[in-house]
């Protein structure tokens, strides 16, 4: 933006931008007029003029689909409703005990429903919690704020409490915030103590799946069985990996984990990454040592470790500020020297 130009004769005068009197322009040759000022946009000489945002956004308009998922849950409901109330009454006109038999299993049944919503309600926000805790933890550990990070803290205490196997880890992060004053080192001492053990048992569960993954896929003789295989281990590294972290998702809340996991997966390209650098460690000779059906199963239990690394980021309630958390290489060691060991077993 440009200042007005005052016509001549005229003093400086100042004026606010929300002022009536202002008025924005792209003519730089135009003039104001007396008791006017007028704004005007300069451009770099390789900057183009654009159009407002609102030219490249979709309109939403009316959401039909939107209207037809209703619609159809909505008579979904009613048929099983009309459903359920035509079964009850047959069965009072054949005999009353039928009846309200019937009715005390619609009963069971229905409480049975009310406790899946809680349970999912409650899912949800547990995963909604520890994400905004992750993000306010790396907010407090980047701004070095120990009154942000103490709160955090508290938080992430709170989400433990009931959690036996971490009292010693909370007790030593408590006598830790009462001492250190940098928030920055309070998140390190919260990842070494409290978060540490739960780290610990988290490579072991992604480790455990990647070995059981690069096991199977190598003799399985379907690639159907290998694909089978692969989807649960990496369905239940999500699972457990979010438990461990004090996640607990039902169905919907589970869902929504694996859709933040994969987005994890698109924006750090973790699964080219893997494959990558499993290529180019079969291609650097061991690929000459193993059989073709090891290097595949070496491939496939990488992979599944970039999916539980990912899980666990996306399931972790504290960022890695220490480190870098666990990378590929670290479980590369381990699977080749089970393919090593496969490799022994069918020579003898």
């Amino acid at each position: 933006m440009t200042g007005s130009r005052p016509p001549s004769g005229r003093k400086p005068t100042a004026f606010r931008l929300d002022d009536a009197k202002v008025r924005m322009t792209d003519d730089e040759d135009r003039m104001p007029s007396a008791g006017e000022a007028l704004v005007t946009r300069a451009f770099a000489e390789d900057e183009e003029p654009r159009l407002p945002r609102a030219a490249s956004t979709p309109r939403t308009g009316i959401r039909f689909g939107r209207w037809l998922l209703v619609g159809l849950t909505g008579l979904a409901s009613l048929a099983v409703g009309l459903a359920v109330d035509s079964l009850v009454r047959d069965l009072f006109a054949r005999n009353d005990w039928l009846g309200w038999l019937a009715i005390a299993l619609a009963g069971i049944a229905a409480l049975g429903l009310l406790g899946l919503v809680v349970r999912e309600i409650a899912g949800l926000a547990r995963l909604g919690k520890i994400d905004h805790l992750r993000e306010n933890l790396k907010v407090a550990a980047d701004a070095d704020d120990a009154k942000a990070a103490t709160a955090g803290l508290k938080d992430l205490m709170a989400l433990y409490a009931d959690r036996p196997e971490t009292a010693q880890g909370r007790k030593l992060l408590g006598g830790h915030m009462r001492e250190v004053i940098d928030g920055r080192d309070l998140v390190k001492l919260a990842e070494r103590d409290l978060l540490g053990p739960l780290d610990l048992e988290a490579r072991r569960i992604v480790l455990n799946s990647a070995k059981r993954v690069s096991v199977v896929t190598a003799v399985s003789p379907r690639a159907l069985v290998d694909l089978l295989m692969v989807l649960f281990e990496n369905l239940r590294i999500i699972r457990r990996v979010s438990a461990l972290y004090g996640g607990r998702p039902g169905t919907l809340g589970f869902l929504r984990l694996a859709r933040h996991v994969a987005a994890h997966l698109a924006v750090t390209g973790g699964m080219a990454a893997g494959d990558s650098l499993a290529s180019e460690i079969l291609g650097h000779g061991l690929a000459a040592r193993l059989s073709a059906r090891l290097g595949e199963g070496v491939i496939n239990g990488l992979l599944t470790a970039r999916i539980g690394i990912a899980a666990i980021s996306v399931c972790r309630p504290a960022p890695f500020v220490s480190g870098s958390g666990p990378s590929v290489k670290e479980f590369m060691v381990e699977l080749t020297s089970l393919a090593n060991k496969q490799e022994a077993e069918q020579n003898n």
